[in-house]
């Protein structure tokens, strides 16, 4: 397994959040980013998880709600990557994709633009 502190990993994935543009960024709404050592049991491969109400299925309802959360694993990501490069890439790809889900798009479309 590759090896990577948890400060050197949560710098990457702040690097991977600087590199959204900025117009996308406006649009955030009630969104905290977090990184994590290891994600549930269940699901030990899981590389990032989107938790929260897309921006799409918000109504007048929504108001006073805790903020969506994104957390980006990295003991996975680390196992699955080769080298800091392929860290890198992994990591962009793991944020843009829980991002979009923010955004209301689903995995079927994420995979079909090469972020599954």
């Amino acid at each position: 397994m590759l090896e990577m502190t948890r400060e050197e990993f949560e710098e990457l994935v702040a690097e991977a959040l600087d590199r959204i543009p900025p117009e996308l960024t406006r649009l955030m709404d009630n969104v905290a980013v977090f990184v994590e050592d290891e994600p549930a049991a269940d699901d030990p491969e899981l590389l990032g998880l989107y938790e929260g109400t897309p921006l799409t299925d918000r109504g007048e309802w929504y108001a006073g709600v805790l903020p969506d959360r994104i957390t980006i694993y990295r003991g996975p990501t680390l196992r699955m990557c080769e080298t800091r490069e392929d860290v890198v890439e992994e990591t962009e790809i793991t944020v843009v994709h829980e991002i979009a889900h923010h955004f209301g798009i689903d995995d079927e479309r994420l995979h079909a633009l090469g972020y599954g």
